[in-house]
Formats: structure tokens, C-alpha cells, sequence
């Protein structure tokens, strides 16, 4: 199985962008969604327990994922990854100029572990058809 992709028109942000205003680039052409429901129920048939199990695990580790990201932690997965929050704020001259409100926005990034790293460097892609 092959991820497909198409090429689309795009405005070039490089550095050639004056002479070449825009570039064909490819981007991925996606199948549709894994829905919860589904996800639960593909995870139960490779496992002991049934979907409504995984669901309440699934449930728990978004909650405790709030709670020990709030709380400064990185959260680690094992093979599956990492969690951490990061966050941009304006900047300020001196450290005394620094306020709270100049704290823009805060993200939540996700570092995979070794298997879906594996995942990016086995993915074979093929042109869509047309």
C-alpha cells in the first residue's frame, strides 16, 4: 500500500519568489478519516480487550495528558512518542520589560517515537491518479 499525492499550483515563499511568483508542489491526497469509533474497534481486534476498554483508555490517557501538560511535564509514550507544550510570546528589550500579556500562544507538539518514525522512512508515495 502506497500513500498517494498530487501536485498542486502553490505561491513560492522561497527566495526565488520575485523571478518565480509560484511552484508546483506535492502535497499528500488523503483517503478520508479513521473515526474513534473505527480506531477503537481495529485496536480491539489486535488486542485482549474489547473497543469499549480501548475507548476508556484512550479517554483516560487525553485526561491525564491535560493534567501532566498543564503541570510543565513531558510526557512520554514509549515507542509511540512524545508530548510537550511550547509557547511564543512577543518580545521584550530587558527581562523587567517582560509582561504576562505579551504571552501569545501556546502549542502542543508531538515528537514520534522510533516506530512512526519508521513509519515516515517506509511510506512509499505514488502520483494519483488522474
Amino acid at each position: 500500500m502506497a500513500q498517494t499525492y498530487k501536485v498542486v499550483k502553490k505561491k513560492n515563499l522561497g527566495q526565488d519568489s520575485a523571478e518565480v511568483p509560484s511552484k508546483h508542489y506535492a502535497i499528500p491526497k488523503y483517503n478520508g478519516v479513521t473515526e474513534a469509533d473505527a480506531l477503537y474497534d481495529l485496536i480491539a481486534m489486535r488486542s485482549t480487550v474489547s473497543s469499549a476498554d480501548v475507548k476508556v483508555v484512550l479517554d483516560s490517557l487525553n485526561y491525564v495528558l491535560n493534567r501532566e501538560l498543564q503541570a510543565g511535564y513531558i510526557v512520554q509514550l514509549g515507542e509511540f512518542g512524545n508530548f510537550r507544550l511550547s509557547l511564543s510570546s512577543a518580545g521584550a528589550v530587558t527581562n523587567e520589560e517582560f509582561e504576562p500579556s505579551m504571552l501569545k500562544k501556546a502549542r502542543i507538539i508531538f515528537t514520534p517515537g522510533k516506530s512512526l518514525k519508521k513509519t515516515i522512512k517506509t511510506t512509499k508515495f505514488k502520483a494519483m491518479d488522474n
